[in-house]
């Protein structure tokens, strides 16, 4: 099994060139895959993104969909809370120990 580290990443100026040669220029799949030196599936699969969301298809590295960035964004503000949340049940209890 291969590690993360290791997978290659693709722009997605390649990704969409990749599938061009097979849309606009109408070359064949396995043939566009093999010159690339990228597996069919994949190219499939590159192809089947850019039909369905067109411009959003290949958000990118850090360039997350707006409900990505929003689930990102209310983690972080669900971690924030559990940790305030932590510190006054601290407190409560230090208060409750000391005047209880």
């Amino acid at each position: 099994m291969g590690s993360l580290a290791s997978r290659k990443v693709y722009s997605k100026e390649f990704k969409e060139s990749s599938v061009r040669m097979v849309t606009e220029q109408g070359r064949k799949t396995s043939e566009v895959a093999r010159d690339l030196g990228i597996s069919e599936q994949m190219l499939h699969n590159w192809k089947r993104k850019l039909q369905d969301k067109k411009d959003n298809a290949f958000p990118g590295k850090g360039k997350l969909s707006p409900q990505e960035a929003e689930v990102r964004d209310l983690k972080k503000e669900i971690a924030r809370l559990k940790e305030e949340r932590d510190i006054l049940k601290k407190a409560a209890k230090f208060f409750m120990n000391d005047h209880g």
